[in-house]
C-alpha cells in the first residue's frame, strides 16, 4: 500500500498550492456536515471526520467557524452529495464526489472534463469497484510496531500498517475512523499528517509519459470545478 499513501500526499501537497481553493472547499464541506445533525463536533460525528481533515490542509479558523455560523444561522442552501464515475487514458479509472446545489450544472461539467482530456464518464458502478473505502492515518514520532501494539491494545483490527519516510501510516475499515483518532488521542497524539476517508484503488496502473500528462491534466480540470470535493484514481503517479 506504500504507493497509494505516496499518491495520497502527493494530492495533498498539489493541492495545498491553490489554498483558496482547498479552503473554499472545505467551507462548502463543513457547512454540509454541519447542517446535517448539531453544528457541534462532539454531536456530529460527519463533522468532526471533516474537521479533523481540515486541521491536516492548515484550513484557518475562521474559514471553519463562518462555516458553521451559516449552517448555525439557519441558512437554506440545499447540496446534493453525488459521485461519478469514469475513464482516463490506458486503463486510468477516476472516480469524482462533488458537492451541488445544480445536478444538471456538475454532470455537463464533469462530463465536459472528461470528453476534453481524453476520458470518458462511466455509469454508476462501473468503477468504484475496483476501489475499497478507507480509513488512513499518518503519524510522526512512533515507529510501525508501537502504533501496531497501541492499537491492538485498543482492540482495533486495521488492514496494514507501513512506515514510510518517518511516518507511520495507518489503514483501516472506514468505520473504524473514529476509534483509531481515539486511540492515537489516548496516547496524546493529536496531529496528523494525514485523517482521511478515502477511496483506494485495489491495483494501480503505471502510465507512459504521454498518457500521464493528459491524465494529470484531466485531474487538475477536474478538481478545478467548484463542484468537485474529491478525485480518487488508480494511477501510479511515481515521484
Amino acid at each position: 500500500m506504500g504507493r497509494k499513501w505516496n499518491n495520497i500526499k502527493d494530492k495533498k501537497a498539489e493541492k495545498d498550492k491553490n489554498t483558496s481553493r482547498i479552503y473554499a472547499k472545505f467551507g462548502r464541506e463543513i457547512y454540509v456536515a454541519a447542517k446535517s445533525g448539531e453544528p457541534d463536533p462532539e454531536a456530529n460525528q460527519a463533522l468532526k471526520v471533516v474537521l479533523e481533515r481540515a486541521k491536516t490542509y492548515s484550513v484557518p479558523k475562521h474559514i471553519i467557524e463562518k462555516a458553521i455560523e451559516k449552517a448555525k444561522g439557519g441558512a437554506e442552501e440545499s447540496y446534493d452529495e453525488l459521485r461519478y464515475e469514469g475513464f482516463g487514458p490506458n486503463g486510468s479509472m477516476l472516480i469524482v464526489d462533488t458537492l451541488t446545489n445544480n445536478v444538471n450544472r456538475t454532470a455537463s461539467e464533469v462530463r465536459a472534463a472528461f470528453g476534453k482530456n481524453g476520458g470518458n464518464m462511466g455509469v454508476s458502478g462501473s468503477v468504484a469497484y475496483m476501489f475499497d473505502a478507507t480509513a488512513v492515518f499518518g503519524v510522526e514520532g512512533k515507529t510501525a510496531d508501537e502504533v501496531l501494539e497501541l492499537l491492538m491494545e485498543a482492540d482495533i483490527d486495521v488492514r496494514d500498517v507501513l512506515e514510510e519516510e518517518e511516518i507511520v501510516i495507518v489503514y483501516a475499515e472506514p468505520d473504524q475512523y473514529h476509534a483509531v483518532q481515539e486511540a492515537f488521542k489516548g496516547v496524546g497524539i493529536t496531529e496528523f499528517t494525514v485523517a482521511e476517508l478515502t477511496m483506494l484503488p485495489q491495483n494501480e496502473v503505471t502510465l507512459d509519459e504521454e498518457s500521464k500528462a493528459q491524465f494529470e491534466k484531466l485531474v487538475d480540470v477536474l478538481e478545478d470545478l467548484e463542484d468537485v470535493q474529491q478525485v480518487y484514481h488508480n494511477v501510479d503517479l511515481g515521484e
